[in-house]
């Protein structure tokens, strides 16, 4: 994959499908393969430009912590690379802080933005639910059966004995690509330096004047559907839309109805 040097660390990316540009923003510690299922039907109506945020993948992993506002930098300096001067940005989950970053810090450089299973920080949003907290801190578990059962948490009940060839794959995946924990743990300060209410976007939300879309799951466990509404509450001009059948990683359980949810509200007039 193409590389290039942005905000002073070497970024793995891929440029995929014409027309306007899309940049989607990957959740904590996943790299540009996230959105390969989604990949094939978004590149059909845009130039979608995917990555490996800093702390994983082929990209840089320089010593953390990070903050949204610094991998915001990074998203702005790819698309200054690629010579973009405006895209459509869809952030997942810990990608969805770094957009509203990016937003915020950059209101020029986003057309369209898309707030995807995440939150706006601070004491208010709503957490996650105690069962997926329990799979998602056990540390007692062997390994796989760690990541198999934070995957199955992850996306709507009963995904798993629906499309056990998903699962399968996405565990191959990730054995054959490991965590680099120290980039993990640097990404994961992301969300924890939001925490506070004065670092929270919460109150800064209603300057963004975008056409917005919050996008969410409605059996998402990891950042609950309530979280939609208390977006869109600060955002003057956003629509809420909740994926019925789909969880937190939506774009493997309700690959179609999100791409379709995307191309309509991208497109849409």
């Amino acid at each position: 994959m193409p590389k290039v040097t942005a905000n002073g660390i070497t970024i793995d990316y891929e440029v995929t499908g014409d027309g306007p540009p899309l940049a989607l923003i990957a959740g904590l510690g996943y790299p540009k393969w996230m959105w390969h299922k989604m990949l094939p039907g978004l590149a059909k109506h845009f130039q979608v430009i995917t990555f490996d945020n800093r702390g994983v993948g082929e990209s840089d992993k320089p010593a953390g912590p990070y903050t949204a506002h610094l991998l915001a930098a990074d998203t702005v300096g790819l698309l200054d690379a690629l010579g973009i001067e405006k895209a459509h940005v869809m952030g997942h989950s810990m990608g969805g802080f770094i957009a509203q970053a990016l937003v915020l810090d950059s209101p020029g450089r986003v057309d369209r933005l898309i707030l995807s299973a995440t939150n706006f920080g601070g004491p208010r949003h709503i957490p996650v639910t105690p069962e997926a907290m329990a799979v998602l801190t056990d540390t007692t578990s062997p390994p796989m059966e760690r990541l198999r059962n934070g995957i199955l948490i992850s996306c709507a009940p009963g995904f798993g004995d629906a499309h056990p060839e998903i699962v399968e794959e996405w565990l191959a995946w990730r054995a054959t690509h490991p965590l680099h924990l120290a980039g993990y743990q640097a990404q994961m300060s992301i969300g924890l330096g939001l925490m506070a209410e004065s670092a929270a976007f919460e109150h800064k939300l209603p300057a963004v004047q975008h056409e917005t879309l919050i996008l969410f799951g409605a059996d998402d466990k990891v950042v609950p559907p309530g979280n939609a509404d208390l977006l869109a509450a600060h955002i003057p001009h956003s629509t809420v839309l909740i994926l019925p059948d789909a969880g937190h990683f939506f774009p493997f359980d309700a690959t179609d109805a999100a791409v379709n949810a995307i191309v309509d509200f991208l497109l849409g007039c």
